[in-house]
């Protein structure tokens, strides 16, 4: 059984995950802020970063949406761009929040840390982090990176895994954001974990309009997309495996500096986290790209909806 089988297994009999994350005491290794969660404070209220893709900025203006509920002010500054800009922003006081994803961050901070399993990459972030900065209690939704191609490559090289991807050294085309080439979970991870080396690297967007767009034309033959992304099952794209487990699980887990992680703030994003799955986040993804939605409407719908902007 691979290592994402087992964990879906585990995750879907679980109820509270989040919960069980926080009762380890797993945030980060500065210790004021951290460990009572008391030091910080949200009464001036909290300013929450996004990344540029659309699923980040549903998650922004969810967090926004609890976070109001509970009598917090927020700001949300969307699409502000990749985790080199947002992480920066954060440590300089720009945002205090933003919503994160567990494998992706570990490999961000620590590019070559092992940890795959939710709870050892929890706690390798705590070790990774700069000070001043936590990871809450992660989430039940998740949403990682995946490597797809049409079904007419699929058929045409015989492709099933990424390791079927060596077979066509030199040949192969692949679209991602820009900052995939540098990444683990990308060219570098796929060159070091697989020996996959490609023709070229197109650099597009973060499972957005351009990239899919070339794949669709054929401009590429791999593109980097989220497994949370409805055009991969309405295309019939083909997802490849990852026998060697490069891409790490990657539940949602809220980012923040710990002058803002009150007690408040803290149950607030729990309560988010152990309600939003990762079938209902496909959907709002869907609402803002297919129906042309916009994220703050869509995230504040499935708030309301799911009760969890009513006042305590």
């Amino acid at each position: 059984m691979n290592r994402r089988t087992l964990l879906g297994g585990l995750f879907a009999a679980a109820s509270v995950p989040a919960l069980a994350a926080c009762s380890s005491g797993i945030t980060s290794l500065d210790g004021g802020g951290s460990a009572g969660g008391g030091a910080g404070s949200s009464k001036d209220g909290v300013t929450i970063g996004t990344a540029n893709f659309t699923e980040n900025q549903v998650l922004g203006f969810l967090y926004a949406a609890v976070l109001e509920a509970a009598g917090v002010k927020t700001k949300v500054r969307p699409n502000l761009g990749t985790r080199e800009i947002l992480i920066p922003a954060l440590k300089g006081g720009d945002i205090d929040l933003l919503p994160e994803y567990q494998g992706a961050l570990l490999h961000y901070l620590s590019p070559k840390a092992e940890a795959t399993e939710e709870g050892e990459m929890q706690n390798a972030l705590a070790m990774a982090l700069p000070a001043g900065l936590q990871v809450l209690p992660y989430g039940m939704a998740e949403d990682s990176d995946a490597f797809v191609v049409t079904q007419e490559t699929a058929d045409k090289y015989g492709l099933v895994s990424l390791a079927d991807l060596k077979k066509e050294n030199g040949k192969l085309v692949i679209g991602a954001a820009p900052e995939v080439k540098k990444r683990e979970v990308g060219s570098v991870g796929l060159k070091d974990v697989y020996g996959v080396e490609f023709k070229e690297f197109k650099s597009l967007d973060s499972s957005g309009p351009l990239v899919k767009g070339a794949l669709k034309k054929g401009d590429v033959d791999v593109a980097n997309l989220f497994t949370t992304d409805t055009d991969i099952v309405a295309n019939k794209w083909v997802v490849l495996t990852d026998p060697k487990n490069l891409i790490p699980g990657q539940h949602i887990v809220p980012l923040i500096a710990d002058r803002k992680a009150d007690s408040t703030v803290r149950k607030a994003l729990a309560e988010l986290g152990n309600v939003l799955t990762t079938a209902d986040l496909t959907e709002l993804n869907r609402q803002v790209d297919k129906d042309k939605k916009d994220p703050e409407d869509v995230a504040n719908a499935y708030a309301k909806e799911k009760g969890l902007t009513e006042q305590a």
